[in-house]
C-alpha cells in the first residue's frame, strides 16, 4: 500500500484506547444520572446523611478493579477520585487523586479537588498547600483561590490571608461570584468592612 492510503487507517490500539474511553464516558454518565436521581434518605438516618446510590457503589468498585489491574491509568484514578468525592468518601477520593498526582503531577483540577477532601478531612493547612499546587499549575485556577480563602478565613481564622487569597482571584476574574451570586468583590468589602467595626 502507498502512504496516502495507510494514512487513513486508525492503530488497533488507538481504536482500543478510543472505544474504553466511549465505554467510561457512557457508564460514568449513566452512574451521575443516577447520583443526581439519588435515594431518599431512609429513617432514623440524620438529615444529610443521604444513602450513597448503589450505581455510584457500583462505579467506584469497578474503578477500584481497573486501577488494581492498570495502576498506571491516570484517568481511571481520577474518576475513583471524583466519585468517592461525590459519595463523600474523603479517605478513598484523597488516595485516589494522590495517586493520579504521582503520574501526573501538574493536573490542577485534582489538585483543587484534592484541597476540598483535605478540607473536609480536617486537615486544613494540607488543603491549603494543595490550593497553592494548584494554583502554581495554573495560575487562573478560580476555585483554588476561592478555596484557599474559605479555609484560611473559617477554618484557619486568617481573615486577612483570606482576603489576600480573594483579592487575587478577583485580579484575574473581576466578576467573579460566590454560589450566592455574590461578587467575590463585595465578599471582601463586606469582610474589610466588619473588621473596621
Amino acid at each position: 500500500m502507498s502512504k496516502k492510503e495507510i494514512s487513513g487507517y486508525v492503530k488497533k490500539e488507538t481504536m482500543m484506547v478510543v472505544a474504553f474511553v466511549a465505554l467510561a464516558v457512557g457508564f460514568l454518565g449513566g452512574v451521575f444520572y443516577s447520583a443526581y436521581k439519588s435515594v431518599p434518605v431512609k429513617e432514623g438516618q440524620p438529615p444529610g446523611h443521604a444513602q450513597v446510590p448503589s450505581a455510584q457503589v457500583s462505579g467506584i468498585s469497578e474503578l477500584e478493579k481497573e486501577t488494581a489491574l492498570h495502576p498506571d491509568n491516570v484517568a481511571a484514578w481520577v474518576q475513583l477520585g471524583n466519585l468517592c468525592f461525590d459519595a463523600n468518601q474523603v479517605d478513598k477520593a484523597i488516595d485516589a487523586y494522590q495517586r493520579s498526582l504521582v503520574l501526573d503531577p501538574k493536573n490542577a483540577n485534582v489538585l483543587t479537588d484534592l484541597g476540598v477532601m483535605y478540607r473536609r478531612k480536617g486537615q486544613f493547612r494540607e488543603a491549603v498547600k494543595s490550593f497553592d499546587r494548584a494554583i502554581q499549575v495554573n495560575p487562573q485556577q478560580e476555585a483554588a483561590y476561592f478555596n484557599k480563602g474559605v479555609v484560611l478565613l473559617h477554618d484557619l481564622k486568617e481573615q486577612n490571608e483570606a482576603i489576600k487569597a480573594w483579592e487575587e482571584l478577583v485580579r484575574i476574574n473581576p466578576m467573579a461570584k460566590i454560589q450566592s451570586g455574590e461578587l467575590v468583590m463585595e465578599l471582601i468589602e463586606n469582610i474589610k468592612a466588619k473588621k473596621k467595626n
